[in-house]
Formats: C-alpha cells, sequence, structure tokens
C-alpha cells in the first residue's frame, strides 16, 4: 500500500507576507497551543511500502496488483491495531448502530479501497491523453465551468479532502484538460516518499509548493493565482492555529483557514473537487458550483461560511461512500488541542 500525502498550507513560523496574518504570539498564561498532529508517522507512510508498490504495479498486471493489494491490506490491518483501531473510529458517525468488530470491518474496506486507488493512480501515470480521457466520466458543463472561471483571470483554488482519488486529479486536469496546475502539499516524513511524490509529480507537469519550505510560500500560492493557475489545496486537515471550525457529519471538526482566506484575498473562487472510483480504472469527476466569499461580510464570518458549505458537500460524499474517506490516524481526537501525534 502507498502512503497518503498531506497537502495543505501552513504558515511558515516568520513572519509571513503583508496580507496574510501573523502567527500569534506565544501564550504566556498557561493555556495550551493548539498542537499539531504528526499525520505522517503512521506505520503504513514509509519509504520501503512506497518504492514496492510503485514498482510492482508498474511490473504486473493490474489484477495481480488488486489481489497483492488485497492481501496485503488485510495484513495491515490484522497487525496494525492502532491503524484499524482509528479508522474504525473515524466512520463511527457513519454507523452509528454498530459494534466495535463491525466498525473494524468496514476499517478492512476502507483500507482495500484506498488500495485500489493508488494502484489505479499508479497505472493511469503511463496513460497517454487518449487513454486518460477514458477513465474519466464528467459533464461537459464541468469543464466549461473551469473554463469560465479561468476567464475572471484570478486562478481557482481547487478544495478537496482525503476522499475518493485526489492525487488522481493531477492526470485529469492535466492530461485531459489541459490546464495549469500548482499542488501544495505537506511535505512527507519520509525522504524516500516526498521525492517519489514530487516525481510523479514533475512526471505529470504539475508544479509541487511544499509548505514551511521557504518563507515566501504565500507569496508563492499568490503568484500562481495571478497567473491564473488551478491551486489545488487538501482542507479536511488543519496545522495548529491555522484552522476554522466548522461542523462535518454532525460533529465539530477543524479545517484549514488559510484556502478560504486566499480567496477572500485575491477573489480567486473555492471550487470543490471530488474524484470516485466507477469501477477498474475507472472515476467519476464532482465538480462543485464555486464558493465565493462574502465581501461585504466580516472576514471571518466569512471565512467560517465558505469552509462550513466546503463540509457540508465534503459530508455529503463521505456519507454517500463511506470507504472513501481516508485517514489513517483518529481524526476526531486530532480536532482537540491537546491531541499530539498519530494514535
Amino acid at each position: 500500500m502507498v502512503p497518503h500525502t498531506s497537502t495543505s498550507f501552513g504558515r511558515s513560523p516568520t513572519t509571513p507576507p503583508q496580507g496574510l496574518p501573523s502567527p500569534p504570539p506565544p501564550e504566556s498564561d498557561g493555556t495550551r497551543q493548539p498542537a499539531e498532529p504528526r499525520w505522517t508517522l503512521h506505520g503504513l507512510n514509509n519509504g520501503a511500502i512506497f518504492r514496492a508498490t510503485r514498482r510492482g504495479v508498474a511490473a504486473l498486471p493490474r489484477s495481480l496488483s488488486y489481489a497483492i493489494g488485497f492481501a496485503g491490506t488485510w495484513l495491515a490491518w490484522r497487525l496494525m491495531r492502532r491503524t484499524r483501531s482509528a479508522v474504525a473510529d473515524n466512520l463511527r458517525p457513519l454507523f452509528p448502530g454498530a459494534s466495535q468488530d463491525g466498525l473494524e470491518r468496514h476499517a478492512l474496506r476502507t483500507l482495500r479501497a484506498y488500495a485500489r486507488d493508488v494502484i489505479d493512480f499508479l497505472c493511469a501515470l503511463d496513460a497517454d491523453e487518449r487513454e486518460a480521457r477514458g477513465m474519466f466520466e464528467w459533464r461537459a458543463e464541468d469543464s466549461r465551468r473551469l473554463q469560465d472561471l479561468l476567464a475572471e483571470g484570478r486562478g481557482v483554488i481547487l478544495i478537496t479532502g482525503h476522499y475518493g482519488n485526489w492525487e488522481i486529479g493531477s492526470v485529469l486536469l492535466r492530461r485531459v484538460f489541459d490546464l495549469p496546475l500548482t499542488v501544495v502539499a505537506m511535505a512527507e516524513a519520509s525522504e524516500d516518499v516526498n521525492r517519489t511524490r514530487r516525481e510523479i509529480r514533475d512526471r505529470l507537469d504539475t508544479e509541487t509548493i511544499e509548505v514551511r519550505k521557504s518563507l515566501d510560500t504565500a507569496l508563492q500560492i499568490r503568484k500562481r493565482l495571478s497567473d491564473n493557475h488551478i491551486v489545488a489545496m487538501l482542507v479536511d486537515r488543519h496545522l495548529g492555529r491555522d484552522r476554522v471550525a466548522v461542523s462535518l457529519l454532525g460533529r465539530r471538526a477543524w479545517f484549514l483557514r488559510t484556502p478560504a482566506l486566499l480567496a477572500h484575498l485575491t477573489g480567486a473562487p473555492l471550487v470543490p473537487c471530488f474524484i470516485e472510483r466507477a469501477g477498474r480504472g475507472r472515476f467519476t469527476v464532482q465538480l462543485g458550483e464555486a464558493i465565493r466569499l462574502a465581501r461585504e461580510a466580516p472576514r471571518e464570518e466569512a471565512l467560517r461560511s465558505a469552509a462550513q458549505t466546503f463540509a457540508d458537500r465534503l459530508g455529503e460524499r463521505i456519507r454517500a461512500n463511506p470507504y472513501c474517506w481516508y485517514h489513517f490516524y483518529a481524526y476526531w481526537k486530532a480536532q482537540d488541542d491537546e491531541y499530539a501525534q498519530v494514535d
């Protein structure tokens, strides 16, 4: 199984460029600062697994890769008790009457769905334009909507969650729609994984901006928007105080604040996008209506409203396909300030 990526935006600990808020000063009244969950430190996320999966998928028939993924995820499910328990707890709002054993069986289905998505993504890397077009089902108005939004000249902030096959969106946007794409990504804990992911994006002619690697990250993102690029960001995880409160699946959660903030500052629309597996190497594209921030409303109110609108749309997709929501740590516990690491 290939480890998942954390694509998001986090502020540099130094003073950010003008137009973005400065990080709050250290608190001296004994109040705890919100901790930053270390999402990438779980057992699935290591370079050896990543390399083996990539090589295996490149060398083997897809059906055999599926079979290996089916067996490998069962083994991970059996041996990685904390991961199994975490995924089961993440699914609890979707199956409120299920027993712990039942939730853990649902967790196995989640791991297997993720493995299939990873295999399909790696297989898609060799697809030419014709083959790529055959992978996706989308509405003609979706393509026109993106073109119309880009015609406004402010760029587009494409937002999604750790749901479905978000990585394969690069294949759709670059090889099918031929649109400029920049992915804003949190660096992986494993340097091997991080290097390989960058190589994959480079192969797809997709630019990567790694957060917290440069003092001018915010300026880089704003520059891509001013160049009328599509900037893709994952929203359903937060980093420290870079967060906005939402209700997701009937529970409180923190989403990343910066995508909505950038939309407010630049006028770029937020466009929800979800890519769901429809069969062997086939995907449906769910492109939502643009979310535009109300400039006449107080800024924080506008940011919360935009984030909640996206949370509602993500929640709808998760309820429709609960096994396609991929968090391999205790997601709900990570909404508490005291939570500091993968459980």
